[in-house]
């Protein structure tokens, strides 16, 4: 048997501001966008060069579902976004205005510095050792 994790859920506000966020700050490659209704679509988006496991921006459907926005972990770090250069992407990712809240450290398992996306959900930017 062989099995992966396809994506991940990602609770957002709006679609189009979410596509916007991780395809023009973040860089990654919208996959899919296809309207199922009125109220909801099927967005994906990945890092480029790597679809094998993707985010699937769920718009909120309702008042508990939104709560959760940006706090789908309690305050922790939610994903890891693993980077074979990390000064490229860190420098890319801070000329975008993208915001870091923890600078660049070197751990035993490589360099990481923590940032936010545009709901405040915490992301790892990693170069493993």
């Amino acid at each position: 048997m062989k099995q992966r994790i396809a994506q991940l859920a990602l609770v957002v506000r709006d679609y189009d501001e979410a596509i916007e966020f991780y395809t023009q700050k973040l860089g990654f490659e919208l996959l899919e966008d296809t309207r199922l209704s009125e109220q909801k679509r099927w967005v994906r988006v990945a890092p480029p060069g790597d679809s094998s496991c993707g985010l699937l921006l769920a718009k909120a459907a309702n008042e508990e579902q939104a709560k959760s926005i940006g706090n789908q972990t309690g305050g922790r770090v939610f994903l890891f976004l693993f980077t074979d250069d990390f000064w490229r992407d860190y420098h890319n990712l801070k000329a975008r205005n993208v915001r870091f809240l923890r600078p660049p450290k070197e751990e035993t398992y490589g360099t990481v510095a923590v940032f936010e996306d545009l709901y405040g959900n915490k992301w790892d930017l990693i170069q493993p050792a």
